[in-house]
């Protein structure tokens, strides 16, 4: 395992120990998320949203995410990607996910999944929150967080206010991987 891997898993591991968590997430519930500006580290949630943290990790298995779009990012909110059509409403050929909503709270750093107005509308769009979004609470899938690499989450191009945060050029994922699967 190359050094950089290794230290990944031990700062995921580290950070579960000093917020608490019960469970240890090692390679195969982390994701990478590279952006244009470095990589982010996701840890997943398995324990409280089993279905959701599967479908994130078969999608990024596919390449799903790759080169897809930040189409919905709101300054002081949330920047939303996953939709391949780059327009909020596309998702993946695989059907809907029945909502798995917790006590967990939508704080600076959670990933939660997107849907429409019925509950049970997950498909492929998450978002990541900027700062604390309490009103999610309940109401949407969270289903990890980020532990490392929030500055660069934090200098995705926002969008326009105005327009519900649609974002004209938007920024991308680079590539999202599965730490376990990354042989490098």
């Amino acid at each position: 395992m190359k050094n950089w891997l290794l230290a990944a898993c031990l700062f995921v591991l580290s950070g579960m120990i000093s917020v608490g968590r019960a469970n240890a997430t090692g390679p195969e519930d982390t994701l990478f998320l590279d952006l244009k500006n470095g990589r982010v580290v996701i840890e997943l949630y398995p324990e409280i949203a089993p279905a959701h943290v599967e479908r994130i990790k078969a999608l990024t298995r596919q390449g799903f995410y790759d080169g897809v779009v930040f189409h919905r990012v709101i300054e002081g909110f949330m920047a939303q990607t996953g939709d391949p059509t780059g327009t909020g409403m596309g998702g993946s050929d695989l059907s809907d996910l029945k909502a798995e909503f917790t006590k967990t709270k939508h704080v600076r750093g959670t990933l939660s999944m997107a849907r429409s107005s019925d509950p049970d509308s997950a498909n492929s769009q998450f978002f990541i929150c900027f700062t604390t979004a309490s009103f999610l609470d309940g109401q949407y899938t969270a289903f990890g967080r980020v532990v490392s690499g929030m500055e660069f989450v934090d200098a995705i191009k926002r969008g326009d206010a105005a327009n519900n945060g649609q974002v004209a050029d938007p920024d991308r994922i680079v590539k999202m991987q599965v730490a376990a699967d990354v042989k490098e």
